[in-house]
């Protein structure tokens, strides 16, 4: 399978609405929670355990300090009243994880500390890539899989000081914004790398984007100018005349002037006069903004979210000393780089701490082992998506003949988690959870199967997130009598929040550029009266381990082919291309697929809706993987009062014919069109026959 059938797999962004019964327990988990009796049983068991620690605490004092007597009486005392007093279960829980949270807690000293020694010395990420290249300068940074092409870290270094004194030869200066539109390819990284050397800040476009998302996406960052790469001419030709006449335009790659918009300027013969010495660097510091990344906001439009340098550098070295890479390794990078999986947490690896990556330009099932093995590939990356389009794949020799020993990323469902590891004889899985302007990231360093990171159960406040307890309907959060935020027991859902502390580069919230956007993002008195945290919008459980597990996501999105899907934008889109009619758009879930897919509620009651023109018209404005996989026709759609969709039926009836009335129809891929969806066809969806 290549990537051309699923390219438009991954970005993160905002989050999806989820009904009650999504929000049922596991039976045993559920029975669990019964037996503790419910929030009040879970404030009484905190007291009970803080009581406990109290305790020991009070009798360590008194037999040490007033009475004198030595360790080795006084701790086995001390012992038998904890277990004496029920404390068998934290023993438990101390002895299975105390050397995964030591080893936590090592990583986050050590990152810490490195981010208080660039913060002292007021170094940027172009600072630290000149101290990678003067231990790696010969060494392999890139190689381009689309041409083979590699690039040294001092071929790196010198294309990107010809971007950075480029810009400077055209009057940018530091803080312009400069938008980047291209697939992937090792130029990327030495665009954005030079612009950061003069202070430039980059917004790295989604290069699925269209029309209205794409003007959108360049007008709120305010980019003075566009490079975009050959191979998107004509999006950019559709949108040039809506972005006006003071915005740049240059193109990199094949050049074709009778094709590109009128104005642009082709980019290679520009470097190439460009001098390769390295710019006069600005006055930044590491808490500065190094680029924009884009994620699908509640409001429908993409939300610009702020990168600055400390953020950089914290999302990759938490990764790196995590799980425990070395500069040695070799990343296999297939995911785009216009975010922050591809960018930062892969790319990362090189500019940061010298690692080879290479870069795919679009991924391919066929050729994924292929690559690993010419390469000699050590880590690749994943999303969940792309591990079960692995899993179809026909078994053949050259996916166990390889030296991968890591796979590093997010959304690996635990029904394949140990057939993946296995069959691809792969010892270990990265998994970690985060989105791009999160400060509450988490990673599985135990490899424990299925849990996307963990929490301390020994000490919990040393990092400071936790799970609180959400309305199933309205998804707004629980507070109990004093105002604070419930957190969530063992076994029960609840939402991943992280508390902000703005001068701390590891807990610091930077937001969106929309204001009003980042104020959403935040709420207050969530551990403590008067405190603010920023809102995961993701529904985890975690075990009495402190191991989390993902569960869904709240919001206004849902997740496909590896894509946050915004409700509101593509609502939007399907009303103008129906005639303004009410349209209602949700995801479903469909056996053995990642994700949601996309569905929408139609109000048609005069059947006067071209389904073949809306196939046309959606392939103009909708990236594939935001198009509805289902459609329902009804009369009329249920409203609130203040005139909200009422989503929680449609989704609770999904797509079963049996179950729902109305006309329903399947977007078929392989012909091209809807066509109506009888019992035969949603059995062959059911049992995995109909590719979605």
């Amino acid at each position: 399978m290549n990537y051309s059938d699923t390219e438009r797999m991954m970005t993160a962004g905002a989050k999806s609405t989820r009904s009650a019964q999504q929000f049922r327990l596991y039976p045993a988990k559920l029975a669990a929670l019964k037996s503790g009796g419910g929030g009040q049983a879970s404030l009484c068991g905190e007291g009970v355990r803080m009581m406990r620690l109290a305790c020991c605490t009070a009798m360590l004092l008194v037999l040490r300090l007033l009475l004198g007597l030595p360790w080795y009486q006084v701790l086995p005392a001390i012992l038998i009243f904890y277990l004496g007093s029920g404390g068998w279960n934290f023993l438990d829980i101390f002895v299975k994880t105390l050397g995964r949270d030591l080893h936590a807690a090592y990583v986050l000293l050590r990152v810490k500390l490195n981010v208080k020694r660039h913060l002292r010395e007021k170094n940027t990420i172009p600072k630290i890539f000149a101290e990678t290249v003067q231990r790696h300068g010969d060494k392999t940074a890139l190689i381009f899989e689309g041409t083979g092409e590699r690039w040294t870290f001092r071929q790196l270094d010198e294309y990107s000081n010809r971007v950075a004194n480029l810009l400077l030869e055209r009057g940018f200066r530091e803080g312009d914004v400069v938008a980047l539109f291209m697939e992937n390819r090792s130029q990327y990284v030495g665009l954005w790398l030079g612009m950061a050397k003069v202070g430039i800040e980059a917004a790295l476009i989604n290069f699925n984007l269209r029309l209205e998302a794409l003007v959108h996406c360049v007008t709120i960052s305010n980019a003075k100018a566009v490079v975009f790469g050959s191979e998107l001419t004509d999006a950019v030709s559709e949108v040039h005349k809506s972005m006006g006449k003071a915005v740049q335009m240059f193109c990199c790659g094949d050049w074709d002037p009778k094709r590109v918009p009128q104005g642009t300027e082709c980019l290679e013969p520009l470097l190439d006069g460009a001098p390769s010495h390295l710019p006069r660097r600005p006055q930044r510091c590491f808490t500065d903004r190094l680029f924009y990344i884009y994620t699908s906001g509640t409001t429908g439009m993409p939300k610009a979210a702020i990168v600055v340098h400390s953020r950089y550098y914290r999302m990759a070295a938490l990764v790196y000393y995590g799980f425990r890479m070395t500069s040695e390794d070799v990343v296999y990078d297939c995911l785009p780089l216009y975010h922050s999986a591809g960018n930062i947490v892969g790319v990362g690896q090189c500019i940061i701490h010298g690692m080879t990556v290479v870069i795919r330009k679009k991924f391919s099932a066929s050729r994924f082992w292929d690559d690993c093995a010419k390469y000699n590939c050590t880590i690749v990356q994943y999303i969940g998506e792309i591990c079960r389009y692995l899993l179809n794949q026909p078994v053949r020799d050259a996916e166990r003949q390889h030296r991968v020993r890591m796979a590093l990323g997010n959304g690996l469902r635990q029904s394949i988690w140990e057939e993946f590891m296995n069959r691809f004889n792969i010892p270990q899985i990265a998994e970690f959870y985060g989105a791009t302007e999160c400060n509450c990231s988490l990673g599985n360093f135990g490899n424990k199967i299925g849990a996307c990171g963990f929490n301390s159960q020994i000490l919990p406040f040393i990092y400071p997130i936790r799970l609180v307890r959400v309305d199933e309907e309205t998804m707004e959060l629980i507070r109990g009598p004093d105002g604070v935020c419930i957190p969530c027991k063992p076994g029960e859902p609840g939402q991943l929040v992280g508390r902000i502390i703005q001068n701390d580069p590891l807990r610091r919230f930077d937001g969106y550029v929309n204001e009003s956007a980042t104020s959403k993002k935040i709420a207050h008195s969530v551990f403590k009266k008067g405190d603010s945290a920023y809102l995961s919008g993701d529904v985890l459980i975690m075990d009495k381990y402190g191991h989390m597990y993902f569960k869904d996501r709240t919001g206004d999105t849902f997740r496909w082919k590896g894509e946050n899907v915004s409700t509101t934008e593509v609502e939007g889109t399907l009303s103008r291309l129906l005639d303004m009619k009410d349209v209602v758009v949700y995801g479903v879930e469909v056996p053995g697929a990642e994700g949601k897919a996309g569905m929408a509620a139609i109000a048609d009651p005069s059947h006067s809706s071209d389904l073949e023109k809306l196939v046309r018209d959606m392939e103009k404005v909708l990236p594939p993987y935001a198009r509805p996989v289902f459609l329902r026709f009804l009369p009329e759609v249920n409203k609130t009062g203040t005139f909200k969709f009422q989503k929680t039926e449609l989704r609770r009836e999904g797509f079963d014919p049996t179950a729902v009335t109305d006309k329903l129809y399947f977007l078929d891929s392989s012909r091209g069109r809807y066509v109506q969806l009888e019992e035969e066809l949603y059995r062959s969806i059911l049992s995995g026959k109909h590719k979605l």
